[in-house]
């Protein structure tokens, strides 16, 4: 079971649930590519016994290259899933907010 199949469950078991990403998820999958292949560059460098200096340098860039990415992801998040658990009340916001608060916490472990 795929993780929108688990998450479409609940109460409207049949359709998967829209998230905050949706719309931007053809650029965020071109994005991920560009990453990856920054990441199978590392991977030459290595192979091609590069100077250190210089892999560190491309290990950098594609470190910020995914904290963008998780910043991007993380403002889609709150504004979309957040902002609805908020529109609709009761304490899904405390759930959601517990949730954000956890993510950014991973992300500032990094």
């Amino acid at each position: 079971m795929t993780t929108i199949e688990a998450e479409g469950s609940g109460a409207d078991a049949g359709a998967a649930p829209v998230h905050g990403y949706h719309h931007q998820k053809a650029e965020h999958l071109k994005r991920l590519r560009r990453i990856e292949g920054q990441i199978r560059g590392l991977q030459r460098l290595v192979d091609e016994d590069v100077y250190c200096i210089d892999i560190l340098t491309q290990v950098s860039a594609s470190t910020k290259a995914l904290q963008s990415f998780a910043l991007q992801l993380l403002e889609e998040h709150l504004r979309h899933c957040v902002a609805d658990a908020a529109v609709k009340g009761g304490t899904e916001i405390d759930a959601k907010v517990e949730e954000a608060t956890k993510a950014i916490a991973r992300l500032l472990r990094t």
